[in-house]
């Protein structure tokens, strides 16, 4: 399928998709890639049915244009606060909370909220488009989502997901390279075995599949847009050039680090949520790892979010989640509209 027609598909007018970022989503840099002419995108992870509302409701305000909401599914192996030792993960986390100055809460009623709550509330809100990682959504949530006008796109680290993707029924995969920023979204083999980079993924996604594929994975400016499509990809996806700018709500230390680090410098680590994903090594993830005491999804997420929410109110870049892919020195605007600008210069001059 071509650019032209993954366009028209998701009602946009350039083939450049906003990565979701979970925890680190904002609605101006959502609505500044849509009113470009791309698909902003914004992660819910965490949000409840009441939250997922309004955020749907505050982008309605800044744009008219069509936007992504996107969720993780659950994978059957996230644990509940009942069925976990949080005792030796608090040990080796203690100390960041002492430095942050707040006490160790108990844990919660629940790490995350019902994951078909969450699904009711975006298929109630009629975005433009529900994306989704961590798995393939459920036969009758396809259904919904089609009957109210929403397209559905996916995320595939394999081949053998983005054919599952495809059986599926959603519109779109992403198809989205080991060098990709964030938490690897693998959900048919481990992700330490789906390791598979964004050059050697693409081409075989599109020969696999027959819905349009989206690059995504160390793409920061035009020459990656252009590789991307030379790979045969309908269109990209975009995260780590985008997380720099000022419309995001990284803090200023992390954005920073995005300009400085180079793609040997970001790691694979567990240590930050309890599944793998990639960013840039600070004491926190060196601290945790050398202890190698960590929780369980979403167990260690729950609780190092604690210190890391105050850490990013101080922009203590030390105690934050620093995530970025391996193309993060390329990303050297701090605007959205020159990000979007130079990824629309590497676009295919006839879609």
């Amino acid at each position: 399928m071509s650019a032209r027609q993954l366009a028209d598909l998701l009602g946009i007018e350039q083939p450049i998709v906003l990565g979701p970022f979970g925890g680190l989503s904002s609605v101006d840099l959502t609505a500044a890639v849509s009113e470009r002419g791309g698909l902003g995108s914004y992660g819910l992870y965490g949000y409840d049915a009441d939250r997922i509302a309004d955020t749907a409701l505050r982008l309605r305000e800044r744009t008219t244009r069509p936007f992504a909401l996107n969720l993780w599914l659950p994978t059957g192996d996230e644990v509940a606060p009942a069925e976990v030792d949080l005792a030796p993960a608090v040990d080796v986390v203690s100390g960041f909370f002492d430095e942050v100055g707040v006490a160790i809460p108990d844990p919660p009623a629940q790490f995350l909220p019902d994951a078909a709550s969450q699904i009711d509330a975006v298929l109630e809100a009629r975005p433009a488009i529900l994306s989704v990682v961590f798995g393939v959504p459920g036969p009758e949530t396809v259904q919904r989502a089609h009957e109210r006008g929403v397209r559905i796109i996916g995320a595939a680290t394999t081949v053998a997901e983005a054919v599952a993707l495809e059986e599926g029924g959603v519109d779109a995969i992403v198809a989205t390279g080991a060098e990709a920023a964030g938490h690897r979204v693998s959900f048919l083999a481990p992700a330490e075995n789906s390791l598979v980079g964004t050059f050697a993924l693409v081409p075989q996604v599109v020969d696999a599949v027959s819905v349009p594929v989206i690059a995504a994975g160390a793409i920061a400016d035009r020459r990656g847009v252009a590789a991307a499509f030379a790979l045969g990809a309908s269109g990209v996806q975009v995260g780590t050039a985008f997380l720099r700018t000022r419309e995001s709500v990284a803090p200023p230390s992390h954005r920073a680090a995005i300009g400085r680090t180079p793609a040997e410098a970001t790691v694979l680590t567990r240590a930050m949520s309890g599944r793998l994903a990639r960013g840039a090594a600070n004491r926190a993830i060196r601290t945790i790892e050398a202890r190698g005491e960590i929780a369980p999804f979403p167990a260690q997420n729950w609780l190092t979010g604690r210190f890391r929410a105050v850490a990013a109110e101080r922009d203590e870049e030390e105690l934050l989640s620093l995530w970025m892919g391996q193309g993060a020195s390329l990303a050297r605007h701090d605007d959205a509209a020159s990000v979007f600008a130079e990824l629309a210069a590497g676009l295919p001059a006839r879609q």
